[in-house]
């Protein structure tokens, strides 16, 4: 895929989970700190402890926002009482498991739109890329725009220098993600609404991927995290990726 096409792609979501920081600080994402797990001998890297993540909020019929990119259904008045709480400091903490992000544009417009609203910056200093070929504003330092070839830049660059790679949206980022065979792990935190209709979470896989169920946890606000594992896509092998060459 040339890079006019996957910016295509990336584009045409016109608000990812405009969450970012909706992401990042619900309580479902509370029991990652606890649970890093080394990747299997065929998935070995230069860094053979790291990880892709990708990690959306989404309803339980599958979208991360409505069409018109609106998030208003994100809060949640339900009440879970069997549910785990989330204790004080442990957002904090876990944030410091993460050594980078990787986002699409929109998404990263909307970590804008946030923080000029008051809400801050979501990222910290953490380095944050953010895959396009537009020329968006760039208030940080930890911010690096990528426009190229994604497999090559996640296995030659980003594996070989973190650990813990978050992938946070959109749905097309998320899509490309899986359908190179690039991620290891899916964490997928639904929110009890159904909201009909809107930008779905995943976009324009070209197969089957098969997932392996790893953690189930469920919050008292009602959110329920899944966890899942990604196996390789049917008819694929995920070592095929392994090959692309280094940056």
């Amino acid at each position: 895929m040339n890079d006019a096409t996957l910016d295509q792609r990336l584009n045409r979501t016109r608000i990812p989970n405009a969450g970012s920081s909706n992401v990042l600080y619900t309580p479902a994402v509370a029991s990652i700190a606890a649970r890093h797990r080394t990747r299997r001998e065929s998935d070995v890297m230069a860094n053979t402890d790291s990880r892709v993540t990708i990690h959306m909020v989404a309803s339980l019929d599958g979208f991360i926002a409505r069409k018109d990119g609106r998030v208003d259904w994100l809060e949640t008045s339900d009440e879970f009482a069997d549910g785990d709480s989330l204790e004080p400091g442990f957002v904090e903490a876990f944030l410091e498991t993460i050594d980078c992000y990787v986002m699409g544009s929109r998404t990263y417009e909307t970590a804008l739109r946030f923080e000029a609203q008051g809400f801050g910056w979501s990222y910290g200093d953490k380095p944050t890329f953010v895959l396009t070929s537009r020329d968006l504003p760039r208030l940080r330092d930890c911010v690096q725009f990528h426009s190229g070839d994604l497999a090559q830049f996640v296995n030659g660059h980003l594996r070989s220098t973190f650990r813990s790679i978050w992938f946070v949206g959109g749905g097309v980022v998320s899509g490309e993600c899986l359908r190179l065979g690039l991620a290891d792990e899916v964490r997928y935190s639904t929110v009890p609404i159904l909201i009909g209709d809107g930008i779905p979470f995943f976009e324009q896989l070209d197969a089957d991927i098969g997932l392996h169920l790893a953690e189930v946890k469920a919050w008292k606000n009602g959110v329920v995290e899944l966890c899942y594992d990604v196996r390789a896509p049917r008819g694929a092998s995920r070592i095929a990726h392994l090959t692309t060459p280094r940056s």
